[in-house]
């Protein structure tokens, strides 16, 4: 049996964990942080684009953002010229927040990444990125409703 999704789940499942613990403080566990870096790196997104990037049904998006709303770390806007589209915004509040999460990001890919020379690493990233858009495909249809056949 392959071991490699399991050996990126642990790692994932880590690193989370790590986040989780060191953000509970400012009120962002539960991956809350990732939403603020995406929606900063991403200004005036939508719900829906935001949870397909992060990779989490609307629903659970939904909820995130309405906790990180009422904490003031976003603000949704209207579109400009559409109304019934809600646009999200880092606040002033969580623009302070994002050199800190960026550091902590940087710390842990130097922790994880630590014994491989550059030509690995940039394998590594090509290699990750592959796969992922293998998933994607998978994931995206199995949102809509569709059952693999195994």
């Amino acid at each position: 049996m392959h071991d490699h999704l399991r050996e990126i789940g642990m790692i994932a499942r880590a690193l989370d964990s790590i986040s989780n613990i060191e953000f509970k403080a400012l009120g962002l566990e539960k991956g809350k942080y990732l939403y603020v870096v995406r929606i900063f790196e991403h200004p005036g997104i939508i719900q829906e684009r935001l949870a397909e990037l992060i990779k989490v049904d609307r629903t659970t998006a939904a909820r995130a953002i309405k906790k990180l709303e009422q904490e003031g770390w976003i603000e949704r806007r209207s579109d400009l010229e559409n109304q019934k589209i809600k646009r999200l915004y880092v606040t002033q509040k969580g623009e302070t927040l994002y050199p800190l999460i960026i550091r902590e990001h940087e710390y842990s890919t130097s922790v994880a990444l630590s014994g491989l020379d550059e030509q690995e690493s940039e394998e590594l990233l090509r290699l990750l990125k592959k796969v992922r858009r293998n998933v994607e495909t998978d994931w995206a249809e199995v949102k809509k409703g569709k059952y693999r056949e195994y």
